[in-house]
């Protein structure tokens, strides 16, 4: 469970307070260097680039961001573009939107873009992402699932992430989605990754020694699976509903943390 982490990620749970006291975004603009930041925003995930990226550009001006940019990537082809490359390779702070993650990977996966931001993130430049621009930060990311019916084999789908930490995996919108079912369901499926939900309005700043804090007004919920004792998702029907036994969760409010490699809560 060593080397999860490589440098600074803030992970937001989507639905940030951006018009009050700011608390996570005030985080992520402290990060980066507060007045002396250098802060991209990539807005790869949305179908409104223009509109999401001038609004977070405003509120992180707001913030004290003074040199904040907005990176509009809408095809491959721009994403292997050198202003665009050299735009990463200058930042000291990146920030991902929200909208669908897919659109996130499918544009950067192996482009210019992307070879930078893992050389910007392994030099220690803060990477931030809400929502969608959360769920993409692992190795492996949900894409759907159902959170209305409780847990079975047939309701995940999930992908290739950005790869930023390892061994676990992201949801989003967690309490206010009702999605403890979809992320037991990701845990039961490869118990050696810790399944991490981030409620809205809520951030889990990630150090580089691989712990990380809970910021925000929510809570952020872990799952770990490693010592389950029984599970039936092999051998389950797609539509089966899942055993599992033995699950420990905890549920971390603003102020507290955990250790991903030691797989402990920090009170």
């Amino acid at each position: 469970m060593d080397n999860k982490v490589q440098g600074t990620l803030v992970i937001i749970g989507g639905a940030e307070d951006r018009e009050g006291k700011c608390e996570i975004l005030r985080k992520v603009v402290e990060l980066a260097g507060k007045r002396d930041t250098n802060l991209v925003i990539m807005t790869a995930a949305t179908e409104m680039p223009e509109v999401v990226g001038e609004d977070y550009r405003r509120i992180f001006k707001r913030l004290g961001a003074e040199n904040t940019t907005v990176l509009n990537i809408s095809t491959r082809e721009e994403a292997n573009d050198s202003r665009a490359i050299k735009c990463i390779d200058e930042a000291t702070g990146i920030f991902f939107t929200g909208g669908d993650q897919l659109r996130i990977t499918s544009l950067l996966g192996g482009t210019g873009v992307y070879e930078k931001l893992h050389e910007a993130y392994k030099r220690g430049v803060v990477i931030a992402g809400t929502s969608a621009g959360a769920s993409v930060m692992s190795s492996t990311m949900i894409v759907e699932g159902d959170s209305e019916r409780a847990p079975h084999k047939n309701t995940l789908k999930m992908a290739p992430g950005m790869g930023l930490i390892n061994g676990v995996v992201v949801d989003q919108h967690f309490a206010q989605r009702g999605r403890l079912g979809r992320l037991l369901t990701a845990v039961a499926q490869n118990p050696y990754v810790l399944g991490i939900g981030i409620d809205e309005d809520t951030a889990m700043v990630v150090s580089p020694n691989g712990q990380f804090k809970v910021f925000g007004s929510q809570t952020v919920t872990v799952v770990d699976g490693e010592d389950i004792t029984t599970t039936n998702v092999s051998e389950s029907k797609p539509d089966e509903f899942l055993t599992m036994t033995n699950v420990r969760l905890h549920v971390l409010a603003a102020g507290y943390g955990y250790d991903l490699g030691k797989r402990t809560p920090l009170l």
